[in-house]
């Protein structure tokens, strides 16, 4: 399976709640679920012409909200390793690890979560040495304090 998916950010600070308008909210509902839309068929989804929906769209990018678009390719063989790198960060937010983190292809999904641990990365891997490479890589960005690995020995549910 191959999605393509866009990777939001928090609201930026130079950003205001009524900055983001119900059509920004659209875009960005749309955007988070068909990241390959094209920019024709968002308009007419939205009711603005292509070239005013284009300009939302650049602006809600240039400002950070959206921080960029990827391939998220599932599992193309079984000899792929899954795990979970749990980080503890000396302060957050921390949106350089978070870049770093989006520009690795091992990484699936980051999520930001609450209590002990800061950020739960979701990685895939070919191998235990690929996974080890990768922990030590990220256990050596600036603000990452603890970094926990768990491997997945197998998924009892999965949904889509």
């Amino acid at each position: 399976m191959f999605v393509i998916t866009v990777i939001l950010s928090a609201l930026p600070k130079e950003f205001s709640v009524q900055t983001i308008d119900a059509t920004d909210r659209t875009i960005l509902s749309i955007l988070s679920r068909e990241a390959r839309i094209p920019m024709k068929s968002l308009a007419g989804r939205i009711g603005l012409s292509r070239s005013a929906t284009a300009e939302r769209v650049a602006r809600l990018e240039k400002t950070g909200l959206i921080r960029g678009y990827r391939a998220d390719i599932g599992q193309l063989e079984e000899g792929q390793i899954e795990a979970f790198l749990m980080v503890t960060l000396k302060r957050t937010p921390s949106l350089g690890v978070l870049d770093r983190l989006a520009g690795l292809s091992s990484v699936r999904r980051v999520s930001s979560v609450s209590g002990q641990l800061d950020l739960v990365v979701e990685v895939s891997v070919t191998s235990i040495n690929a996974l080890n490479e990768l922990r030590n890589d990220v256990a050596q960005f600036e603000n990452v304090e603890d970094l926990t690995t768990s491997i997945v020995l197998r998924r009892e549910i999965e949904r889509s």
